[in-house]
């Protein structure tokens, strides 16, 4: 999942950055609204935390203008303001949700999963591709029932894969869904990483599942005497 974090304290937003990036969350930083609303414009994010009081532009009036552009990510406001009108005055806004500062991660990343869930209503429970299962929830992956430890960053995408089964998967959208803004796209850490996947998913068993497309990309498919 593809995050952006507007947040002009560049201490707290590089923590947000690391943390969420340690969960497998690709992840995008602005330290002002103008800055953010640009991103969130050019990029289609699936989450937005938003600061409310930012320099430039202010977290409200972004807010406003991401949905007035029709952009229906679900943003979580965060802010040092407290009272019920100020909770009130940002859900009508636009937002989906309100963190008060300052807030306990745990509660943070717990938000953004039920955010993420009631955006995705349909890509909830378990995610199977034959013997191959996957449970986001439970952050678990299993094939013909043996379990399979991978890194956040590798749960990532062999995700995305399993939401889009039997399509073909370019590097670019690699790039763009798992990996953030700055990522050089020149980088061969999209091929490492498919490359440690596939050890995982695919060499300890009978038939292989990740499939190379040439000068394209990848599928997740069953074999063929499967499909």
């Amino acid at each position: 999942m593809h995050i952006l974090v507007i947040e002009d304290n560049h201490r707290l937003n590089n923590s947000l950055a690391s943390s969420l990036t340690h969960e497998g969350y690709s992840v995008d930083s602005a330290y002002d609204g103008q800055e953010g609303q640009d991103l969130a414009e050019m990029t289609p994010y699936d989450l937005i935390i938003l600061d409310i009081l930012l320099p430039v532009k202010d977290g409200l009036e972004v807010c406003r203008d991401l949905r007035r552009r029709r952009i229906h990510a679900p943003i979580l406001l965060l802010t040092a303001r407290d009272s019920i009108d100020d909770r009130v005055q940002g859900l009508d806004c636009g937002a989906d949700d309100y963190l008060v500062k300052p807030f306990a991660r745990r509660e943070l990343s717990a938000r953004l999963r039920a955010l993420l869930r009631r955006q995705q209503p349909a890509k909830q429970g378990q995610l199977a591709l034959g013997s191959l299962v996957m449970d986001p929830s439970s952050h678990t992956v299993e094939r013909d029932g043996q379990p399979i430890e991978l890194t956040p960053k590798e749960f990532a995408l062999l995700e995305y894969f399993m939401y889009y089964p039997n399509q073909v998967i370019t590097r670019e959208m690699i790039e763009q869904h798992i990996w953030n803004y700055d990522f050089e796209c020149e980088s061969n850490v999209i091929d490492v990483y498919v490359r440690r996947l596939r050890r995982k998913i695919d060499a300890p068993f009978a038939a292989s599942l990740l499939i190379t497309v040439r000068g394209v990309g990848y599928r997740l498919q069953l074999p063929p005497e499967q499909g």
